[in-house]
């Protein structure tokens, strides 16, 4: 089954698990430090939820649709790339307490999207070394020879 992911920057993680929680009557599937996602079956979505600066207002992290396989990413990627889109791959990847395999391209909007495929848990929120200037706990800007993607983050179960 595949699903789309929304990931929201928040400043009150707390305060965000509780209201998702009543609006889609369900509790969070993973929690961490900073960190927390939904696996919501109706309607299908993965809602992550990453804790930002205090006082921000919620934000648009990235977007993505998550896969059941490897196979899957594969043939997005080569589907994306056949329709003309630039597109960066990140394989064996761990980002959001999940060991991913995935591929980013940008919409007309600069709006970031992954198709990703969680292969297992992992003990990190993110690789330091990816985080951007504005401290991203995940996802950072990161630009490469074919498209400036927001790399690092798909938040699995």
């Amino acid at each position: 089954m595949s699903r789309a992911q929304l990931a929201l920057r928040v400043s009150d993680l707390e305060a965000s698990i509780t209201f998702y929680s009543k609006l889609f009557g369900t509790e969070p599937a993973k929690r961490r430090e900073g960190y927390a996602n939904f696996a919501i079956a109706e309607p299908p979505l993965k809602l992550v939820l990453i804790e930002g600066g205090p006082g921000e207002e919620t934000r648009l992290d990235h977007l993505g649709v998550e896969v059941e396989s490897t196979e899957l990413v594969a043939a997005a990627t080569t589907r994306l790339k056949d329709a003309g889109l630039a597109t960066f791959e990140e394989n064996d990847t761990s980002c959001c307490y999940a060991l991913q395999d995935k591929v980013w391209v940008h919409g007309p909007g600069r709006e970031p999207w992954e198709v990703y495929v969680v292969k297992a848990d992992a003990g990190n929120l993110g690789k330091s070394a990816d985080r951007d200037t504005a401290g991203d706990a995940c996802c950072s800007s990161r630009t490469t020879e074919e498209v400036p993607v927001r790399a690092g983050c798909a938040c699995g179960p």
